[in-house]
């Protein structure tokens, strides 16, 4: 039986990251790492597979830096884990032992099984799988009407890529009042409906999916609860992710009860030298302190770095500090970033706030070409001035803007310090110096408070 020190259950950005940083802080322990797929993709770049990229290898993802550093890779499938032992065994029979184990399983894709018709050929999901995303890509480009199960992120972006091509039909059905609506105020996820119809996607928002109706095994049509009938060749469901914990919860981890592993701050499990990173563990809202699931490659990298530079002892007095939900996407040539709370997850959980607005363009003078609209929202404590979320609409420079609201939130930063806070213009890049968007949007709160103050 071969021995490790430290073995690594997954090929993700999690497990990656973990295990880079891990070894450049322990260079003399031996590290495995265990995968399913011999190929593994960028999560976050699959939808754009399906157009802007022209082939999936365009976004292959590997453990070429775990290599670098020194790790041991091994394609193949964990089935059994004795915790006591601290022994596991693979689909091929190999057994290991460990000092340490980290899961970083990751998610997989909720199977709408509670929709009738689920189960029938051309029901596709979204899995983070090289071949499956493969084959996919040659089923979408087969078929001309396609229907979209969800408008989240993922439902939103697949959707607009596939209607890029100009043969397809195209129809997104969502539940919710807009798409993006868990992470965007209603004012700003509007604008995502507004920019999916305006590139050829049919948005059926405030709708629900009842049955999917197949002959020969195949789906022909979706059954909508308005009543509504749509031809169809192709559905694809993109109504979120579940953590990928069987295998935990078959060693005797404890799960939390949004089936993520429970871990502390510093991602260690109840059991001594096992560990838990990225989509399956548990994390905590930032502002809440309620236990948080939010499934993103960069809030799995930060949790990789701590878990990497603290595995073996307490090197780097940081704890992971929850979750603060940043998102991006494009959608039709705008971008939409959000950050912290939106006003509805602030009032959800009762957290007293205001918020400061502003609107302008993202070039000075706004006649340049390539000007953008841009909208900026921050959500704002009335009572210290902290800054605790923010939405912004408009170019692609906001992708970065959305980073500084994240670092002012983590930091605790108020409207008072970033009214003096010292930018860096230029006609090409921002708006102007006079009326930086996010400045101006701070005194918008400032005011508000002010008012309420008096």
């Amino acid at each position: 039986m071969k021995a490790y020190d430290v073995i690594i259950i997954g090929g993700g950005p999690s497990g990656i990251i973990t295990g880079v940083t891990a070894q450049k802080q322990n260079p003399d322990r031996s590290f495995l790492m265990i995968k399913e797929e011999e190929k593994e993709l960028v999560p976050c770049g699959i939808p754009y597979v399906f157009h802007d990229l022209d082939d999936v290898s365009q976004n292959k993802m590997g453990p070429a830096p775990f290599v670098k550093a020194g790790g041991e890779v091994i394609v193949d499938k964990v089935t059994d884990i004795n915790i006591m032992a601290k022994t596991l065994r693979t689909s091929t029979g190999a057994e290991m032992s460990y000092r340490k184990l980290i899961f970083a399983t990751g998610s997989v894709p909720i199977v709408p099984t509670f929709i009738k018709g689920y189960d029938l050929e051309n029901v596709e999901l979204i899995p983070k799988s090289y071949d499956y995303i493969a084959g996919l890509k040659d089923r979408i480009l087969s078929s001309e009407n396609i229907v979209v199960i969800g408008g989240g992120f993922i439902g939103a972006e697949v959707a607009e890529q596939i209607a890029k091509h100009k043969n397809k039909k195209v129809t997104l059905v969502e539940i919710q009042d807009h798409c993006l609506g868990q992470a965007f105020s209603p004012d700003f996820a509007v604008l995502a409906d507004k920019n999916l119809r305006e590139i050829g996607v049919r948005v059926l928002t405030g709708n629900t999916v009842e049955e999917l109706i197949g002959s020969d095994g195949k789906v022909h049509s979706v059954k909508l609860k308005s009543g509504e009938t749509i031809e169809t060749d192709m559905v694809i469901s993109a109504i979120g992710y579940k953590p990928n914990t069987d295998l935990a919860k078959r060693a005797g981890l404890p799960l939390a009860k949004n089936g993520t592993i429970r871990v502390d701050k510093f991602m260690r499990t109840d059991e001594e030298d096992v560990y838990a990173v990225g989509d399956c563990s548990q994390t905590f809202g930032f502002i809440t302190g309620r236990t948080d699931n939010i499934m993103l490659a960069s809030t799995a990298t930060a949790e990789a770095r701590i878990l990497g530079y603290n595995l073996y002892k307490i090197g780097i007095l940081r704890t992971f500090s929850g979750t603060l939900s940043v998102f991006s996407t494009e959608l039709n040539g705008y971008a939409f970033a959000s950050a912290g709370a939106i006003e509805q997850t602030a009032e959800a959980d009762r957290v007293d706030y205001v918020t400061g607005s502003f609107a302008d363009v993202d070039r000075h003078p706004g006649a340049l070409p390539g000007a953008k609209e841009i909208r900026i929202k921050i959500i704002v404590s009335p009572k210290n001035g902290e800054i605790i979320g923010g939405e912004i609409y408009g170019g692609k420079s906001i992708g970065e803007m959305i980073n500084i609201i994240a670092l002012a939130i983590q930091k605790y930063v108020t409207v008072y310090e970033l009214v003096s806070f010292q930018v860096g213009t230029h006609p090409l890049l921002t708006t102007a110096p006079t009326k930086y968007s996010l400045i101006k949007a701070c005194e918008d709160a400032i005011s508000k408070i002010n008012c309420i103050q008096q």
